[in-house]
């Protein structure tokens, strides 16, 4: 396995990923490809070492093909989730005029109460420990 590819492989993983939290949505889909990509060449360079091609009857130093099927098939599956991303993108941009990902009321609503329980609970426990604080040192 060659360093080269393996820090490929890294590179677009960590693309992928970075491209994926943005908030918009055409970069969302090349992130989706960019991570997809990255498995692809992650299942060719782990799954199988060089070799020829495996034909019947001469299968000495023939490569695996499995890691090669999976590949194919992941790559139609990637290429219809992208196609299926893009077309949503293309909605929400004929709908809205932008491929800015909205802010979810609901979800901020719970992420402020989410807040206020947690300063609630640091408050008793601070007041918790101040009493039982004071108390030893009282005693």
């Amino acid at each position: 396995m060659s360093i080269a590819l393996v820090v490929l492989v890294g590179v677009l993983f960590a693309t992928g990923v970075y491209s994926m939290m943005h908030r918009s949505l055409t970069r969302i889909v090349l992130g989706v490809g960019l991570l997809g990509n990255g498995v692809n060449l992650l299942l060719i360079v782990a799954g199988s070492r060089p070799g020829g091609v495996p034909l019947v009857g001469q299968l000495e130093g023939a490569t695996d093909a499995i890691p090669q099927a999976l590949v194919l098939t992941a790559i139609v599956i990637g290429f219809a989730l992208q196609a299926f991303l893009l077309a949503l993108a293309w909605r929400s941009w004929t709908l809205d005029g932008n491929d800015e990902v909205e802010d979810d009321i609901e979800d901020r609503r719970l992420a402020a109460e989410l807040r206020r329980s947690i300063r609630i609970a640091e408050a008793a426990r601070r007041a918790e420990r101040d009493r039982i604080l004071g108390r030893a040192v009282g005693e």
